[in-house]
């Protein structure tokens, strides 16, 4: 086993300017690092399409770094989903993440598009007929939300690795046994593929909680005391929550995990700060 991981970073689109501006500072804080592949979200109901597309391409084009666009079936035909695909292939995009997706926001649930992949099975299936491209799909530790059984959940996740995925990235988790137990179901149902921990550096709390409740995430209660009151102190909370999260990859790197996926949140301080502890240098700084 390495002595230090191979990371990988999620980024969002930006919204505006400010955004923007953010988004590439973010990029040129964090390619030093030579993550094995950034990745670019794609909002409910497609609703960033052409953000992502924008932003895929510019760092395959302006960077060093290996871009994996996220795709998703809401709000799109097959036909319309393959043709984005296609595109991307023409811009060298080579890497995509296939996600279902999340109900838009003024629906209720989940409902498959008319004519449109129903699911993120059959997403992978069509990335596969369309190209040989490496894929990534979501894995759900605490169970998704729509799941109505822990091995309905796992059921899909193997069917969609029998699909052709490369590599299924957590959703985030705050406990070291959680994405253990996980891993060694995993093992048991005939899981090869890599399977690597998404992890959350906390920026806010509340917003953590809020994003948790969304996606079925369990939120510890010895989190909830170590964070409290600490919204409104932003310098000891960067310290408790860079400490937290490269305490919980070094149990992991402990266990054998050799992978990390850090959600970025278009914030690189957290997660220039856990890979320094983890034993990460920039690379220009390695070479002087």
């Amino acid at each position: 086993m390495s002595d230090t991981p191979r990371v990988s970073f999620e980024f969002f689109p930006p919204k505006d300017e400010d955004g923007e501006a953010k988004l590439w500072h973010t990029v040129a804080r964090l390619e030093p690092y030579c993550p094995s592949f950034v990745s670019v979200t794609y909002g409910a109901g497609g609703s960033t399409r052409e953000r992502t597309s924008r932003i895929v391409k510019r760092l395959a084009r302006e960077s060093s770094l290996t871009p994996a666009a996220h795709l998703t079936c809401v709000g799109a035909t097959r036909e319309e989903v393959d043709d984005i695909v296609r595109e991307w292939q023409a811009a060298g995009i080579k890497h995509i993440v296939a996600l279902r997706g999340d109900a838009p926001a003024d629906a209720e649930k989940y409902e498959p598009h008319p004519g449109g992949y129903a699911n993120a099975a059959e997403l992978t299936e069509g990335l596969r007929r369309i190209g040989d491209f490496e894929i990534s799909v979501g894995a759900y530790p605490d169970v998704h939300p729509d799941s109505p059984t822990p091995a309905a959940d796992l059921d899909n996740l193997k069917r969609k690795i029998d699909a052709g995925a490369t590599r299924a990235i957590t959703q985030y988790f705050f406990d070291a046994d959680t994405f253990l137990r996980f891993r060694d179901v995993c093992d048991k149902a005939g899981i090869t593929v890599p399977v690597v921990p998404g992890i959350l550096p906390v920026t806010n709390f509340k917003t953590v909680v809020r994003f948790s409740n969304a996606c079925g995430a369990i939120v510890p209660a010895w989190m909830a005391e170590l964070f409290d009151g600490l919204d409104e102190d932003p310098e000891t909370r960067q310290l408790v929550a860079a400490t937290t999260a490269s305490d919980l990859c070094m149990k992991l790197m402990e266990e054998g995990v050799e992978d990390f996926h850090f959600y970025t949140l278009n914030r690189p301080q957290l997660t220039a700060a856990i890979c320094r502890r983890l034993g990460l240098r920039p690379e220009m700084e390695a070479a002087a």
